[in-house]
């Protein structure tokens, strides 16, 4: 289980990278800053649901703890 996959590990402010809907089959990745979490559950087996700054909503793949 990735660790974007569990909601506690996603805070608004962090630097993270998602997969956008229509790149879910490339598995590109859209780097960003969180401004909502969309997800209410703990947990997605696929990522939790998020809104970037810029308005671009994914799953959460990476999280980069250094920005």
């Amino acid at each position: 289980m990735n660790p974007g996959s569990t909601r506690k590990n996603i805070k608004i402010g962090l630097g993270v990278g998602i997969v956008l809907k229509h790149d879910q089959k490339t598995g590109k990745i859209t780097r960003g800053v969180v401004k909502r979490i969309l997800t209410n559950s703990s947990s997605h087996p696929h990522g939790i649901k998020v809104q970037l700054e810029d308005g671009s909503v994914g799953r959460v793949k990476e999280i980069y703890s250094g920005e």
